[in-house]
């Protein structure tokens, strides 16, 4: 019998009926429904609405069910409505007449907005714990790669020497700002709407500030409508989520890039790679690219949340069991894709010598040439227009600019002495630098503190 079948109501078409069913989606969330509907039942005895004796058959009866089903000793009804009757039915069938209490002052409108709020709570902070442990590991390649040199770009086109540990702390700093976000939305996402009913609250006499207490929540929902038709959480954490893949994804691509054949700057570990089945030389990036094609997905959970709800009149509408599947598909992608990128990224191995060089093709040290002639007297745009024309003379003679002899930079300008190899070395062109986050190693070695004390002190 459904929950909502009265004798007012007819038998639902068969079709209608497995239509209208959530409990392939919602049945995960059956440790949430339990352990609100427990709060709620030791609440209610609380306020004496019913009593404790009753109370606590009903408790007693669903740590039960609880346990039967971590234990795999009880399978959760694939033909039931939805994971709220399953539960309810599972009770009344153990106590009989006492747990068809348990419902007293709820509707599954508040019940269903508890659970998510609990089920993404718990969520969430997962997504927290894999993004920290991604940037233990991007912290551990940094400081390993913190002096190696290779081209900065702008344009994808070489830009300035930087070193491949800057590069790295860049997406530290990006996931940095996906947790404080992550961690924004909890506090949206940990307000209780339980107690709200339907929509309009209850003639009961509830305490639903220590029932939301009991559940860990920081506070209830001041609104009954708001509290069972809001599901801007759902969106804030989908568009959280949506970000966090737009970093992996940037990161997906740089990787992709620089294990090609053309860059050559890092080998992926065989373990997060594959072959072809007609090519014996190929090597291919299919974990980083798989990660790169996910992200579509999520910003489609994201922008199908925000059409779910864009015309939605208050307060619940059926409409809303749409938003599990989005949002549950959401957090199960995020943390699929870290938990395979964290363990790829670990095993990623750079080669020096290719970043060294192409960053000494790239004439990257130009503006270290320039600022040379600069600080010797010569206008600066006067120093831009002369390193331009050496810049064209090695381009033609296949040479870089630590290659020139002294003889040759002085056939452009008499200011140049034996201290410009020093000036367009590439490694003092990175080291020089001392600007609050720049990309010599110290400046790495401080990105990489100040990032860990912020992980590990808020």
């Amino acid at each position: 019998m459904k929950l909502w079948e009265n004798g007012l109501h007819g038998e639902l078409n068969k079709f209608a009926d497995d239509f209208n069913s959530s409990i392939s989606v919602d049945g995960r969330m059956y440790k949430q429904d339990i352990t609100g509907s427990i709060a709620h039942a030791e609440m209610l005895a609380r306020q004496n609405i019913i009593t404790v004796d009753e109370s606590i058959t009903i408790v007693t009866a669903l740590k039960q069910i609880l346990s039967d089903i971590d234990e795999g000793k009880l399978g959760i009804d694939p033909t039931a409505e939805d994971i709220h009757s399953f539960v309810e039915g599972e009770l009344v069938s153990r106590v009989g007449d006492v747990g068809k209490k348990l419902h007293t002052a709820r509707s599954r409108n508040d019940q269903v907005a508890v659970d998510v709020r609990m089920y993404l709570r718990e969520e969430a902070t997962n997504v927290i714990d894999l993004l920290k442990e991604l940037i233990e590991v991007i912290s551990k390649q940094a400081l390993k790669y913190k002096d190696t040199v290779m081209p900065g770009y702008t344009h994808l086109q070489r830009a300035q020497p930087i070193t491949f540990g800057h590069h790295l702390m860049a997406y530290g700093f990006m996931f940095l700002r996906d947790i404080e976000r992550v961690e924004d939305a909890i506090k949206r996402i940990n307000i209780s709407p339980l107690g709200s009913c339907a929509l309009a609250g209850t003639s009961f006499p509830l305490d639903r500030i220590s029932c939301a207490k009991a559940l860990g929540f920081d506070d209830a929902c001041r609104n009954s409508i708001d509290g069972v038709s809001d599901r801007d959480f759902c969106v804030e954490l989908a568009a959280d989520l949506s970000l966090i893949m737009t970093h992996l994804s940037r990161f997906c691509e740089e990787i992709i890039m620089w294990s090609s054949w053309e860059f050559r700057f890092v080998n992926i570990d065989d373990g997060f790679s594959t072959g072809s089945s007609i090519m014996p030389q190929k090597k291919n990036p299919d974990i980083a690219e798989l990660i790169r094609g996910k992200t579509g997905r999520v910003y489609g959970d994201l922008n199908g949340l925000l059409t779910l709800l864009k015309g939605l009149p208050l307060a619940y509408n059926k409409d809303m069991q749409e938003d599990k599947e989005a949002i549950f598909d959401a957090v199960d992608t995020v943390q699929l894709c870290l938990s395979v990128f964290i363990p790829m990224l670990d095993t990623i191995t750079a080669n020096p010598e290719n970043m060294r060089k192409a960053a000494a093709a790239g004439f990257i040290n130009a503006t270290d040439c320039a600022d040379y002639l600069a600080k010797k007297g010569i206008p600066f745009r006067a120093a831009y227009a002369t390193t331009g024309e050496i810049v064209a003379y090695c381009t033609k003679n296949e040479k870089t600019l630590e290659e020139m002899t002294i003889e040759e930079y002085k056939s452009f300008a008499s200011n140049f002495e034996e201290d410009i190899f020093d000036a367009v070395n590439l490694e003092n062109g990175v080291t020089r630098r001392v600007s609050l986050g720049c990309a010599s190693g110290n400046s790495v070695e401080e990105q990489i503190k100040y990032i860990t004390e912020k992980i590990n002190n808020g």
